[in-house]
């Protein structure tokens, strides 16, 4: 039963980080101003909370669930979908610091609106967590399938 609940946490959070990514993605377009930075950055701090989530319910996981540690520690592709996690909160870091200075700028001036450059350069980065972000049900798919990389 705990393992059964484990995994339903597991997949809930990972679905909402999805979610709150696909909000950011949709968010984050030119013409970007004001009470719409707010929100974005709020979403933002959303996903970075729950990647936390995420994180903490997957080593509880990993400890606790059925299959057990060793099957872990042993498989590739488990190290390979923890990389493809671990590069998509790399590439969060220039988003959300960015996301931080717009949001502070709006509050002191409600009617900023960050350079068009920057918001092109933030996209970037958007899209290339999208690309590593499509690696880990991959990777998952085959771990459950009983690959081991």
């Amino acid at each position: 039963m705990l393992d059964l609940v484990l995994a339903s946490a597991h997949h809930l959070a990972v679905f909402t980080l999805v979610a709150v990514f696909a909000a950011e993605f949709v968010l984050l377009r030119p013409g970007l101003s004001g009470a719409r930075i707010s929100q974005l950055a709020r979403v933002d701090a959303a996903y970075g909370a729950v990647a936390g989530a995420v994180v903490v319910v997957g080593v509880i996981r990993v400890i606790f669930g059925a299959v057990g540690w060793e099957y872990y520690v042993s498989n590739q592709l488990f190290w390979a979908k923890m990389a493809a996690f671990l590069v998509v909160g790399l590439l969060t870091i220039p988003p959300t610091m960015t996301f931080r200075r717009w949001a502070k700028a709006v509050a002191t001036q409600p009617d900023y609106a960050p350079p068009e450059r920057e918001i092109v350069a933030n996209r970037r980065f958007i899209h290339l967590q999208a690309g590593a972000l499509l690696l880990i049900p991959i990777f998952a798919a085959a771990m459950a399938r009983g690959f081991e990389g």
